[in-house]
């Protein structure tokens, strides 16, 4: 028989929906997925709720949707029928007299929804970390335990983890996954110990299934807060729990940070990102324009890229400036433009100072040549080699077409470029000691 509820259902009903729900699944879950859902109405059987997108709806509807019928039939004593529409823009759907629950309380959740493997771009500096990052979503505690990422500001290492933690949860929806910065660690740790409260924040992180502790350099002279995180590493890592670590270095490069935590951050897998290259760069321009939904010129994103060379957050903070701009003057937005809005940046890009005579130099000299020798069109091995790597570093570091390096190496044909940057490029994703060397003559070369 249809329950006789209609849309001034009580607050203390909906509140006892929403209380059984967040016992009956995680805390991520729950935080994520449920709470920001919104009541419509309640008429006979079916139970109208609005989620804040449509992404929301296709995941609660698959993965959900099963759980939350058994649930809310049990409690409100009929088979409920579960309808889930997509709030309109700028609606505010609730019946009377029910709370609100902000959209907000969607972001503050426990991981990043927007941090997800697939808005994550892969390229060579950061495609052994994703792969890595996979397998261990796949199977945590059974491929690297723990995983360490490694690497500079902006790079990716947080995307990641949190995209880590949403893999582990689709796949399971009763994995307790908790991300944390080592900061906030430290301080709930400082907190407890204030309060006496230690039992209570040990109970709350030994007993995870997945711990992602993000930025652990901040443990860096802190004896007692290594103390405690030695005995939570050892509590997770003996019970099969997983354990995600990253860090601006190395551990091995963290000062005053005691041996058998080093040691135990290099039982699993280390793997480092490195600053994203040119081609990476306008990947990852070209999908945060598609994803403002911004027509972009491919000229524009390539422009960008190459006066930001550093890291992704900067890189994807300029793209943002000069869309603002854009729209803000009515302008189009072109490479003129962006300069424009970019001066500050242009004016400091190291590509600026780079030279392709700088880089021919830098190279030959590496490989034991002259400019002259490795100019020379012969395609003797030991002088082209070295040519193609200069013609890929020169695509890398600077602001020139590859019809004009073509021209600088002596060549009428810039697909005579475009093969030596695709080659190099191959060759540095197969050979891990080819990479590296690679890299010490990009450095090299932006060296004044």
């Amino acid at each position: 028989m249809a329950l006789a509820i209609n849309s001034d259902i009580s607050n203390e009903l909906w509140q006892s929906a929403l209380d059984t729900l967040e016992r009956t699944f995680s805390k991520p879950v729950f935080e994520m997925w449920i709470k920001p859902i919104r009541f419509i109405s309640f008429h006979g059987n079916e139970l109208h709720l609005a989620v804040h997108s449509k992404f929301a709806q296709d995941w609660v509807g698959s993965k959900l949707r099963g759980q939350m019928i058994g649930v809310l039939s049990e409690l409100f004593g009929t088979s409920v029928e579960l309808r889930l529409s997509v709030a309109e823009a700028g609606e505010n759907p609730r019946a009377a007299g029910f709370p609100m629950r902000p959209l907000e309380d969607f972001r503050s959740a426990n991981l990043n929804v927007r941090y997800t493997f697939e808005e994550f771009v892969v390229g060579n500096s950061n495609r052994f970390a994703h792969a890595a990052a996979q397998a261990v979503a796949g199977a945590p505690a059974h491929a690297y335990n723990p995983l360490f990422l490694y690497g500079g500001v902006g790079l990716g290492k947080t995307h990641l983890m949190h995209a880590i933690g949403h893999r582990v949860i689709q796949d399971n929806l009763a994995a307790n996954v908790v991300y944390v910065t080592c900061e906030k660690f430290t301080n709930e740790f400082i907190i407890a110990l204030q309060n006496n409260r230690t039992p209570e924040f040990r109970n709350r992180y030994r007993q995870v299934d997945v711990l992602l502790i993000d930025d652990i350099q901040f443990l860096a002279g802190k004896e007692t807060t290594q103390e405690e995180f030695f005995h939570t590493f050892n509590a997770l890592h003996e019970s099969g729990r997983q354990l995600i670590i990253s860090s601006d270095r190395p551990p091995k490069e963290i000062q005053t940070l005691e041996a058998r935590l080093r040691s135990r951050f290099e039982w699993g897998l280390l793997t480092d990102i490195q600053a994203p290259d040119l081609e990476t760069r306008e990947a990852i321009l070209r999908k945060k324009a598609g994803s403002e939904n911004i027509p972009v010129p491919d000229e524009v994103t390539s422009f960008i890229a190459k006066v930001i060379p550093s890291n992704i957050r900067e890189l994807e903070g300029a793209l943002i400036r000069v869309i603002a701009y854009a729209s803000l003057t009515k302008s189009p937005i072109t490479t003129d433009l962006a300069a424009d809005v970019l001066k500050s940046a242009v004016a400091q890009a190291p590509l600026h100072r780079i030279t392709i005579g700088k880089i021919k130099e830098t190279v030959s000299g590496a490989h034991g040549l002259t400019v002259k020798e490795m100019d020379n069109g012969r395609r003797d091995q030991r002088l082209a080699a070295p040519r193609q790597i200069a013609m890929y570093i020169a695509t890398e570091l600077t602001n020139y077409s590859l019809p004009q390096i073509a021209r600088e190496f002596g060549k009428k044909d810039h697909t005579t470029v475009m093969y030596a940057r695709d080659k190099i490029k191959e060759q540095m994703q197969r050979d891990e000691a080819y990479r590296n060397k690679i890299r010490q003559l990009i450095a090299m070369c932006q060296n004044p």
